[in-house]
Parts: C-alpha cells; structure tokens; sequence
C-alpha cells in the first residue's frame, strides 16, 4: 500500500442501552410479582399448606404476562390501506377499537369473541410474601421502658484505617485517595494503586439498651372450637409469631392455652394441641396476670395480650373477663381480642367488651378466612410508635 493511497477507517459503537433489556424485563417481572403477593395477601396468608407446613412450603400466584411492543391488526375492520401527514408524534392515538362494549373478552360464566389476558403461575417463598405483608405492621404503643436490664452487642462500622481485611476493604476511599495522589503528579486517574491508597473499614463492638416487649398469646381451645374456628386462630398466631420474631430482636411470646383452665404450653403444643370441655375465658386472663407478676415487669416490659376465641364462654364468667381485661390493660401497650364467628351467631361474650371504652383495647371478628389477614392489620396497624 503506497503512502499516498487514502486509508478508510470504519468506526463503530454499540449502543449497549441494549444490553439492559433482560435487566429491565427482570425488573418488570419482580414488580409483577410484587404486585400479585400484595393483591392475593388475604387468601395468601391464609392458605393452609402455609400453615401446616411450618413456613417452609413454596406457593404459586397468577400474574399477568408482560406484553411486548408490537403492531396489532384490527381484523374486525375491512382490509384496507392509509396514508398519514407526516406531522404525528410519540403519544397520539392512530385508531380506536370500535365502539366501547362492542366485542370483548369473556369473563366470569358469560362467553365473550375476544381473547382475554394471559396469566401464569409464579413460584413465591413465604420469605417475599412475608417481606410484603410485614412493611404493614408493627407493635402498637412501644415505649422505651426505664431500668432496661436487657443489653444487645451490636457491631457499628464506623472508623477508616489504612490497614485491614481485604474483606473490610472500603473500594470507594481507597480509589479516591489513588485518584487524589495521582492527580498531584499531574494525571487524575484511577491507575495505579498502591499499597498505601488502600484504605479499610473497621468496627467496633457497642453496647446498646434494647426496648423490650412481650407478647401473650391466648387461645380457645375447648370442645366448642370446630376445625373452621381453630384454623382460624392458628393463621393469625402464626403470622403474629413470623412477623415479631422477623422485625424485633426482643419480644418473647408465651403461649397459653385455655378451656375452663389455663396452662402455659410451648410453641408446638399450641399450634398442634387440640382440647375440649368448656369455656371459662376468665381463667387465660388469670394466668396471662400471673406471668406478669412473676415474669414480666410492666416497668421493664411493654406487655400485648391478645386472644382468640368463638366467644361461646360460660355466661356468669363475663363480668369477671371485662373486670380481668380491664386489670391487663392498666399495664399493657395493647389489648386485642379476635373472635372466629362464621355464621354471625349471638356472642355474650363480645357484647360484654363492647362496653370497654378504652384506646388500648382492640377487637375483630373473623368470618372468614381472608379476614386473617384484616385481623393481623387490625391489631398490629402501623402507626407513629412512642418513644
């Protein structure tokens, strides 16, 4: 090739804009996701594979298809061609699909001539509908309690040495400080690094006080309690449970199980344990007041009795449930009692707490099952907490 001779060069660039597509469709797709769990909550959370299975089972939710951009033909219409101004712009309308009402897509028992929309079955984990379902929800009225007893050693990131892990290493310092010796030598750039431009983060173990709170959860387990009723129950302890133990690092639950007498019972009796006899609702208060006077400081402890019942109780114990009731709430952040009344039958029970006119005591009736989802919102409804 002569030296004269013209040289054509080709220059080329990717317009990677591109490459972000799967990323996008990824994040259209969570959304979805998102979108569903939140929309199907109320029959999600009260799905009993979920409560059976102790949290560990893997569920499947419609979601709508995500549509592509494309050019749909109106084949309603005659075949025909058109030609346009050359003046149009992103945003206006080119056609319109008939008259609103004319054909569409069948729904519920009718049939209808249109295609409808396409949904499919996504795999969640209880972790994405829980993580949904908890943004909802906190502990009513948590105060800070004097004489805290209880202390948590956290770890706080919170100085930059020039020596460390490699793991600690702080890639944002340490690429600064490169730029910034390397710009006084008169080259601004990131390249080389030295040993002496690393920088790491280091840690130190604090101390802090932490707020503290217990939860007593009591439950109607005598012969009244069908299957519906103690299903019922079951679901929201078992939210309740998932919800304190993911967002608090110090609540503790007791557990108590009643029919004309109460006892306190682990985790798994209560969940799997079923009893008969009577009611005598009375005798879970009596016991949810005796742990606290041995247990449970109301100085130290923000205190959340809550119970579950049919309301079918011994009709001379009513009095003595709202005298018990009223006792709990003089040293609780929050009373909450839910009742399981499917077919709306009278309650003497729930008649006798209507008369409690009191900001700390909460109440729900469950119908049915979607309402456990109500209930939780109810009683655990996020607000500004005291501090």
């Amino acid at each position: 090739m002569s030296e004269n001779q013209n040289r054509n060069f080709v220059v080329s660039q990717e317009n990677w804009s591109l490459h972000r597509k799967g990323y996008q469709d990824q994040q259209r797709h969570m959304d979805k996701v998102k979108d569903a769990i939140k929309n199907n909550l109320p029959d999600l959370i009260s799905e009993e594979s979920i409560i059976m299975s102790n949290g560990r089972e893997v569920i499947k939710i419609p979601i709508r298809s995500l549509d592509e951009y494309k050019i749909r033909y109106n084949y309603g219409k005659s075949k025909h061609v058109g030609q346009g101004q050359g003046d149009s712009k992103v945003g206006d309308v080119v056609a319109r699909d008939g008259k609103p009402g004319d054909q569409a897509a069948g729904q519920g028992k009718k049939a209808g001539d249109q295609p409808g929309n396409d949904y499919y079955e996504a795999e969640v984990s209880i972790e994405e509908v829980q993580n949904v379902l908890f943004k909802e929800l906190e502990l009513p009225n948590l105060e800070k309690k004097e004489m805290a007893e209880i202390t948590v050693e956290k770890i706080e990131f919170n100085d930059i040495r020039k020596k460390g892990l490699m793991g600690n290493i702080d890639k944002k310092r340490t690429i600064l400080t490169a730029i910034k010796r390397n710009a006084i030598k008169g080259k601004a750039e990131i390249s080389p690094i030295h040993n002496d431009d690393l920088r790491f983060k280091t840690w130190d173990e604090v101390i802090k006080p932490e707020t503290r709170a217990v939860v007593l959860a009591m439950m109607d387990t005598s012969g009244s309690m069908g299957n519906f009723e103690k299903f019922c129950a079951r679901s929201f302890f078992f939210w309740m449970t998932r919800f304190l133990r993911t967002k608090y690092q110090s609540v503790e639950i007791e557990f108590i199980a009643h029919h004309t007498e109460a006892k306190v019972v682990t985790e798994e009796e209560f969940f799997t344990k079923g009893e008969s006899g009577g009611t005598i609702c009375s005798s879970a208060y009596s016991k949810a007041l005796e742990l606290v006077d041995q247990k449970y400081n109301p100085v130290r402890y923000n205190i959340y009795p809550v119970h579950f019942s049919d309301g079918e109780n011994f009709s001379t114990d009513n009095e003595k449930c709202l005298k018990l009731v009223n006792e709990l709430m003089d040293i609780s952040s929050m009373f909450g009692y839910g009742e399981v009344n499917p077919n709306n039958r009278y309650s003497s029970l729930m008649s006798t707490f209507k008369k409690i006119d009191n900001p700390k005591f909460r109440h729900y009736i469950i119908r049915q099952k979607k309402d456990v989802y109500e209930a939780l919102k109810s009683f655990f409804q996020k607000q500004e907490s005291i501090v």
